[in-house]
């Protein structure tokens, strides 16, 4: 028989919330270690950064569990800018302060700006040729592929969301239509579901303290 405690989601009849995650072991040596990583991740990133940002400091170093990388991405959007700028200056600063905030995000930005402004002044000459535009469609169908496949690895994480799963998806599915589909501002639409979403857990989590 299952865990009745198991899944948060479903809730339980004890009231009992599981245990918080435990924070990885792991975590950057250096700030040399953390620029370089940064660095790697960014150079790996075509089409978008944030799958390989999972790839590398979940799968490949544990410096963070998928937990915690949610919770960075989530406040990284809800933060004006970049959010894959916005997680590693929060990372760096976790680590090692400011200097670690400036390592992290140099290592993002530095060496991919001098490529992207070599490529630039290439791709003025050679934009009109019908192979290029047929390579850029093809590796924008790649990366949406990389965004969904990340997508469905912090879908697991909801299981120990004090929303759950039906929640979270819930929540997704509004944010989607009314961006998407409706053309909603983002700014006004992330304020009133991320609002409604905090009440929410807010309420849940109240309650499961209650019944226990």
């Amino acid at each position: 028989m299952s865990d009745p405690d198991s899944d948060t989601g479903r809730g339980s009849g004890t009231g009992k919330m599981p245990a918080p995650e435990p924070l990885p072991a792991l975590r950057p040596a250096s700030l040399r270690e953390l620029f370089f990583a940064f660095n790697r991740l960014a150079l790996q990133g075509f089409g978008g950064v944030l799958p390989i940002a999972h790839r590398e400091l979940v799968e490949r170093r544990s410096w963070l569990s998928p937990g915690q990388f949610v919770e960075l991405l989530a406040l990284g959007q809800a933060l004006p800018g970049p959010n894959i700028i916005n997680m590693s200056i929060i990372y760096g600063d976790r680590c090692f302060g400011w200097r670690g905030a400036i390592a992290a995000s140099a290592g993002l930005l530095v060496v991919p700006l001098l490529i992207v402004l070599i490529l630039a002044s290439v791709y003025q000459r050679f934009a009109s040729l019908p192979m290029v535009n047929g390579a850029l469609r093809g590796m924008g169908i790649v990366a949406s592929g990389l965004v969904f496949s990340t997508a469905f690895k912090l879908w697991k994480t909801l299981a120990t969301n004090p929303l759950g799963r039906l929640w979270g998806f819930v929540f997704a599915a509004l944010m989607l239509c009314l961006v998407g589909f409706l053309r909603w501002p983002m700014v006004w639409t992330l304020l009133c579901l991320g609002a409604a979403a905090i009440a929410l857990a807010w309420h849940r989590l109240r309650s499961k303290g209650a019944g226990t």
